[in-house]
């Protein structure tokens, strides 16, 4: 029997245990520039951990993914944050798990809007990157430096992820 996983909306509230949801909030914003510039201030947390490691941005290119999608590995970074923000404007899936014991647990699926980013705190368990609809550019916030800063984890039996409703 097929495991279908249910997709959520990402909100602060239901992602809080994973880290940030990167977006614009009336609380959030600040004026600068003489009042020419809205500030969006400390939407997220980036980290880096260990000795010459320092946070860069990079631009992902995303293929989009086909579906239903087979949910078989979860990966995480154990000595930095790692962070998405679109840059096509698109929606995207974000798919996470709670740690037991050094592996994931049921996976969690959440549909992010084309004006929402994630925020991956270090050590959280995720599915890489996930367009929807069309090739999609993020601005990704990653760690740099030495060390292992990738753990994977694969599935006895897989997931899957029916395509969501837009």
């Amino acid at each position: 029997m097929t495991d279908f996983l249910e997709i959520k909306p990402l909100t602060k509230e239901a992602f809080a245990s994973f880290g940030d949801v990167i977006e614009i909030t009336p609380s959030s914003m600040r004026h600068i520039n003489g009042g020419q510039t809205e500030r969006h201030h400390a939407l997220a947390a980036p980290e880096a951990a260990g000795e010459g490691a320092r946070i860069i941005l990079n631009i992902f290119r995303g293929q989009p993914r086909v579906f239903p999608h087979r949910i078989d590995m979860m990966e995480r970074h154990p000595l930095g944050s790692q962070s998405f923000s679109p840059l096509s404007g698109r929606p995207f899936l974000v798919v996470v798990a709670e740690d037991d014991g050094g592996r994931p647990t049921r996976p969690q699926v959440f549909l992010a809007r084309g004006d929402q980013g994630v925020n991956y705190r270090r050590n959280v368990w995720h599915y890489p990157l996930m367009p929807l609809q069309a090739v999609s550019d993020f601005l990704v916030a990653d760690r740099e430096g030495p060390g292992n800063n990738l753990e994977e984890y694969f599935f006895d039996e897989p997931f899957m992820i029916a395509e969501p409703s837009l």
